[in-house]
């Protein structure tokens, strides 16, 4: 018999924000860095305020890996003791990624030296942030998505190290890197806490697939889950990684995560298919998976359909939540209009606020109404009754 159990959240809020930190070189070589093309580093003060009336308290930020570390092991904290600081100022609590897509000018994953100057960062960063705060909950995601980083720059040369056929030795490498960050850092502070931010995808068979293809799509839906079956030491065990090495498993799920093995069809949410498979499901078998306190890391929805996303979301959360499933949080990623990597002319218009309606001028901050709307219905529907309770009851 199952007894139930008392999961504590250490995040401020259910709702959270994410604002995109991407450092990363792109199909064309070219540095985008995002948190200043956002208008995010200068309206810094400003995007915190307007998250008070939302009730989102935790945000996702990072550190730019790129732009703090310009010479091997020497490192500029300044923009991110501003960042801390800001924090501080608003009662915001802050996620902060150490690699999202992002590394120094001289190196990529394949680089020998990387996973210890990955090492280093890590060190160095939990030794500044325990200098400003000594007692908050230090939360770290090390790298970002490694699935989807490894197929972009191992297989598709999307970005570092442009890549074709070297999906799994990228992969490798960077959880080789993962884990040496993640023993750094708990060499500095044995309290921080692990949350992983990787793509839950659903890849599926056609609705005419006989057995050996849908063994073909079962085999590549497996697939996703390596990154953290490393982490965990479930796979390649030589890497180091142990259970415990993840606290919460964050899981970044976008309207188009599901798709059709081979052809790469995406299967449509806002149409019966019957392939579609309802995200409170994805999450049940995660958690039954690995057993960790889940955390709903990215999710969002460009243009109009970001209210109707929201709601769907909301309510695929509060069935999961219903089911016992240990949910502590949902961000919605961006939080802010983000540009293309490829194309920074174009803006997604996925965030609660735009970017205004002059192309080229300075990145403003327009609410998007009925977004905004949305997310209010969803604190008081689910993320209100959560975010005023200090645990879950769930059952192991």
């Amino acid at each position: 018999m199952t007894m139930p159990a008392l999961v504590s959240s250490p995040f401020r809020s259910f709702w959270m924000g994410g604002f995109e930190c991407t450092d990363k070189l792109n199909a064309f070589g070219e540095r985008v860095d995002f948190l200043p093309l956002t208008g995010h580093l200068k309206l810094l003060d400003a995007d915190y305020r307007n998250l008070a009336p939302f009730n989102i308290r935790t945000v996702r930020e990072g550190i730019r890996w790129s732009q703090i570390e310009r010479a091997p092991y020497v490192y500029d904290w300044t923009m991110v003791e501003r960042m801390i600081a800001c924090a501080q100022a608003h009662g915001i609590q802050q996620i902060w990624d150490i690699c999202h897509f992002g590394f120094p000018d001289d190196l990529t994953p394949l680089h020998p030296l990387f996973p210890r100057r990955f090492a280093a960062v890590c060190k160095a960063f939990a030794r500044f942030f325990r200098s400003m705060d000594a007692t908050s909950p230090l939360i770290v995601t090390p790298i970002n998505e490694v699935s989807f980083l490894s197929w972009l720059g191992g297989q598709v040369r999307g970005t570092s190290p442009f890549c074709v056929g070297q999906g799994w030795e990228v992969k490798y490498r960077l959880m080789k890197a993962y884990i040496e960050g993640v023993e750094a850092l708990k060499e500095v502070d044995s309290s921080v806490r692990i949350l992983t931010t990787e793509p839950l995808v659903q890849i599926s068979a056609p609705l005419s697939a006989d057995r050996d293809l849908r063994k073909h799509a079962e085999h590549h839906n497996e697939l996703q889950f390596q990154a953290i079956d490393i982490l965990t030491g479930r796979l390649c065990p030589e890497l180091r990684g142990r259970p415990e090495y993840v606290d919460f498993v964050g899981l970044n799920f976008y309207y188009n995560n599901q798709w059709v093995v081979d052809t790469h069809a995406f299967i449509d949410w806002r149409f019966c298919d019957p392939r579609w498979v309802p995200l409170h499901r994805l999450l049940g078998q995660v958690h039954q998976r690995y057993g960790r306190p889940l955390v709903l890391a990215e999710t969002s929805h460009p243009k109009e359909d970001r209210p109707l996303w929201m709601d769907v979301v909301t309510n695929e959360c509060s069935t999961a939540i219903g089911l016992g499933v240990p949910l502590l949080g949902v961000c919605w990623y961006p939080i802010i209009d983000r540009p293309d990597w490829n194309d920074l002319m174009t803006w997604h218009q996925a965030g609660v606020w735009d970017r205004g309606p002059a192309p080229g001028s300075e990145p403003g901050r327009v609410l998007h109404q009925p977004t905004a709307r949305a997310l209010l219905h969803a604190q008081a529907s689910l993320g209100g009754r959560i975010d005023h309770e200090p645990s879950l009851a769930i059952v192991r």
